[in-house]
């Protein structure tokens, strides 16, 4: 190969992923809106779960939440169904990540949340998946074809979970701010008697 090739094949990985994050513009929606009024409401943990490349993308939106002011982690979805589902409580939200909507680690979690009446927010690639049904909302997170060369790995799938998962994290951070700015000005406006 020479080194025009490398090039092309990299262009066209980064064409797809950014074909695909095109198509999420639509789906920003009442469904993103619900999501996001959910998570501002969370009174306890944000709680993002998700089996293998799901879940790495997972611990980098807990990460980006946490970051943005809403404490979040993320608790491996095997390991929740032996034992880690303490660190779930009554107060909390789940996002919950598979792109089939159908991974049985993910789904042996709902009659949890279920149980402890709490949100799930899933974000998935397969609308009419067992998850996509069992949770409060899902996102429409599906792809056309992955970017990999091969049509394998997840590529397309991961970039698009998580900008979506970022323009949570951005949209409750920037409400709370603007929320914390009504109520600074609510107070400054009580102490001058006005």
């Amino acid at each position: 190969m020479h080194t025009d090739d490398f090039c092309n094949i990299g262009k066209q990985v980064i064409e797809q992923e950014a074909k695909a994050i095109q198509l999420l513009l639509s789906r920003i929606d009442e469904h993103f809106a619900r999501a996001s009024d959910i998570l501002m409401n969370c009174k306890g943990y944000i709680i993002v779960m998700g089996m293998g490349k799901s879940g790495h993308i997972g611990k980098k939106l807990a990460a980006t939440f946490t970051a943005t002011g809403s404490p979040s982690f993320f608790v491996h979805p095997a390991e929740a169904m032996h034992g880690d589902s303490g660190m779930i409580t009554a107060r909390d939200t789940v996002i919950m990540l598979s792109k089939s909507g159908e991974t049985e680690e993910v789904l042996g979690i709902i009659p949890l949340i279920k149980r402890l009446n709490i949100p799930c927010i899933s974000l998935t690639g397969n609308t009419r998946s067992k998850l996509a049904k069992s949770a409060t909302i899902n996102l429409d997170v599906s792809i056309t074809r992955e970017a990999c060369p091969l049509g394998l790995a997840p590529t397309s799938s991961t970039t698009v979970t998580l900008v979506m998962g970022n323009a949570l994290a951005a949209t409750v951070s920037e409400r709370r701010k603007w929320l914390m700015e009504q109520n600074q000005d609510e107070s400054k406006i009580s102490l001058i008697g006005i």
